[in-house]
């Protein structure tokens, strides 16, 4: 599995909107130049945040985008789900109806586990917490799970 390059940007547009501090207003443009992010793709992203609820969006002199809510209320999952639809490993995950084995495959609980991990810990990991350096790993999240501690696993 592999996170998107939507979901990146998707984050990264809106660490930098949450850096501005409460009710400042993000002109694209400046967003699009920081990140590195093309316009057109930012474009996209941005009516995808802004559909989810996530940004809000002003056109015109003084235009541009701001959180929609405040940053302690959007979470990483909130925001890749945004931009890329539900977290899944395999169809199956969501959709056990159109695969004929998910009853059956050893395999589904593994994938319906690996999903709930992953939505739970990126549930924890607010926006206003990324902001102040703070991540799930580091008390933010009720998991007890890191991926510094997942990896001292091996």
């Amino acid at each position: 599995m592999r996170i998107t390059r939507r979901a990146d940007y998707a984050v990264r547009t809106m660490l930098e909107v949450a850096g501005k501090g409460v009710g400042a207003v993000a002109l694209t443009g400046e967003v699009a130049a920081r990140q590195g992010i093309p316009a057109p793709f930012l474009a996209k992203i941005v009516l995808a945040l802004t559909r989810a609820g996530l940004l809000k969006s002003y056109r015109g002199a003084g235009g541009g985008i701001v959180l929609a809510r405040p940053a302690e209320q959007i979470s990483m999952l909130d925001i890749v789900e945004a931009v890329d639809g539900p977290i899944a490993m395999n169809r199956c995950v969501l959709w056990p109806e159109e695969c004929e084995r998910s009853g059956s495959c050893p395999a589904h609980p593994v994938w319906v586990g690996a999903r709930l991990l992953l939505t739970e810990y990126l549930s924890g990991i607010t926006l206003a917490g990324l902001v102040e350096g703070k991540h799930a790993g580091e008390g933010e999240s009720s998991l007890r799970v890191s991926p510094s501690n997942l990896l001292d696993r091996g």
